[in-house]
């Protein structure tokens, strides 16, 4: 009879992790990498960047790691240091590139090129209306549809308070449908 293991819990890596074990803290990056580097993509719009900056928050995670109380969300504090990490970098640069070329989408998995064509586009026009988005606004905005954070997460990540996340999320969402309405085109895609 072969003996399997027990699947370990977040809870029992991070303490593994903080106790030094690589292997641990992998497991942790594997399974909260995508949703970072989705968060910085959202907030940057450039992927090369948001996988960078998603390198640069698991680096300063495990520098950090020993800070990090188990009792709160690793996710959220996750979160926190890849809007703070991609902030940093966004305030260094003065011009955010905003090209065809430079926004690279996930690829789809659909062999319809018509299809595939019709999805990047919607996409790449949703990604520049986040832009002309505030940034303060759009990192709200992100951090709930994108990040799928709680108001009151979004405010502990951001350190605002959360009547601030409702009106900017509620700006947000207001503008973003201001912006869909001059677009006809894209008013079917998101309707």
């Amino acid at each position: 009879m072969a003996l399997t293991e027990t699947p370990q819990t977040e809870l029992d890596l991070i303490k593994q992790a903080q106790a030094g074990d690589t292997w641990a803290f992998g497991e942790l990056v594997r399974h909260h990498f995508g949703p970072v580097v989705n968060v910085a993509y959202r907030i940057c719009g450039e992927m090369t960047l948001a996988e960078d900056m998603a390198q640069e928050t698991f680096l300063r995670a495990w520098v950090n790691l020993n800070s990090f109380q188990p009792t709160g969300s690793l996710k959220n504090w996750l979160y926190r240091i890849t809007v703070n990490a991609t902030l940093d970098v966004l305030r260094r640069k003065s011009d955010m590139p905003m090209d065809d070329e430079v926004v690279q989408m996930i690829q789809d998995p659909t062999p319809d090129p018509e299809t595939s064509l019709v999805q990047k586009e919607r996409s790449e026009n949703l990604q520049e209306l986040l832009h002309s988005l505030p940034l303060a606004t759009r990192n709200v905005l992100v951090l709930r549809e994108f990040g799928e954070l709680s108001y009151q997460e979004i405010a502990s990540v951001l350190d605002i308070p959360i009547g601030t996340v409702m009106s900017r999320l509620n700006y947000a969402r207001t503008r973003l449908r201001d912006l869909l309405k001059e677009q006809p085109s894209m008013q079917e895609a998101y309707a």
